[in-house]
């Protein structure tokens, strides 16, 4: 029995299904992130969660109470907001006792509580400030400890960093895994975006029009894609996807992958994947595997199942610093490769690359599900 269950949930506005039975188990402590594309119901999941929204069925508990029926300020929960929601004419100090002062806690305590909270996100110089006079950054830390002081079972996140600028965005993140790691609370944060699902995560939930397509931890979902769509959304750069045909050859089961030029590339499949493939001799497979699964052979990981080598044309190189990425051409689509920053490669040029296929992925191009 988890922490926060969520069983069978679905939510309809008029004949709309926005959710569509969610079954989520959250262990306390957990960093649930919610993440998927706009319209895919990662922020209706969380107003259910707070009691902001009723669900259509289904169950929601928290510490194994049912909060259904509970309005949002009984379920022992706090929010941020990705609009910070501060009182203008409020100071910081203001700002962060409000809630307290509203549940009638003393003013000692309160004040307490404040100056535990601002010292533990370092904005306890702007206490006297109202928020129009700080920084995004500095409003998004205040809006954090508005929920911090009041120290509650469960924290929900909507999409906090989206208002922040990259660099900003990056600090704010790991001053929030930070906190979690010092809290040791169960927070469940919407985003739509990946990278911060799979910094911040124990947990990922990543849904698509409603549908939970897989629930399980970064490392997880990222190397063992449930479907198409869950290998398409997660990592950056975006994780190969081509058309390739399963063939026989030398005795061995693999996918023949359509070059520019030499012929057909033929890549074995490593045990585990070969046996499932086998029924789909003759036909056609989408093949898939991460750009950092395939490199040149001196940066390869030579302890993995399967290394094949082989030569592709480098169409485009681009070097980014800490790596250079190449683009090649392979089962009629770009394919993108990940090599060490000092790799020599010149564009048009040939380049020997090896693919780790102990990381490969197979799925069924019509129903996008996983064959191996």
């Amino acid at each position: 029995m988890g922490f926060l269950e969520i069983s069978g949930l679905t939510k309809s506005f008029g004949q709309t299904e926005v959710l569509k039975g969610i079954d989520l188990d959250v262990e306390e402590g957990d960093f649930l992130v919610l993440v998927g594309p706009s319209g895919c119901g990662k922020s209706t999941l969380l107003n259910v969660i707070a009691g902001l929204e009723n669900p259509t069925a289904g169950e929601i508990r928290i510490a194994g109470e049912r909060v259904n029926e509970l309005r949002p300020s009984e379920r022992d929960i706090a929010m941020v907001f990705q609009s910070y929601a501060l009182y203008p004419s409020m100071s910081v100090a203001q700002n962060l006792g409000f809630g307290l002062e509203m549940r009638g806690v003393p003013k000692a305590e309160r004040e307490t509580a404040i100056q535990e909270v601002a010292e533990m996100l370092q904005i306890s110089q702007l206490l006297k400030r109202r928020p129009g006079q700080l920084s995004g950054g500095q409003r998004q830390r205040v809006a954090m400890g508005r929920a911090l002081v009041r120290k509650p079972q469960v924290f929900l996140f909507d999409e906090p960093l989206s208002n922040l600028d990259a660099k900003l965005r990056v600090d704010m993140r790991m001053e929030i895994k930070r906190l979690h790691a010092s809290l040791g609370t169960t927070i469940v944060y919407v985003t739509h975006d990946q990278i911060e699902a799979m910094t911040l995560a124990s947990r990922i939930a990543l849904l698509k029009d409603g549908i939970l397509q897989q629930f399980g931890s970064p490392e997880d979902i990222y190397d063992n894609p449930a479907n198409l769509f869950v290998a398409d959304f997660m990592g950056s750069p975006a994780m190969n996807l081509v058309p390739a045909e399963v063939v026989e050859k030398e005795g061995e089961i693999g996918v023949a992958l359509k070059q520019r030029a030499n012929g057909a590339l033929f890549l074995p499949a490593e045990t585990r994947a070969a046996g499932p493939l086998k029924d789909w001799l003759g036909r056609t497979v989408t093949f898939g595997i991460r750009p950092e699964a395939v490199t040149d052979p001196d940066a390869a990981d030579h302890k993995a199942g399967r290394l094949v080598e082989a030569e592709c044309r480098a169409d485009l190189v681009e070097p980014t610093g800490a790596d250079t990425y190449i683009v090649t051409h392979l089962g009629g689509k770009e394919f993108t490769a990940r090599l060490r920053a000092n790799s020599r490669v010149k564009e048009d040029g040939a380049v020997t690359l090896a693919f780790n296929m102990g990381r490969s992925v197979f799925f069924d191009p019509k129903e996008g599900t996983r064959i191996a």
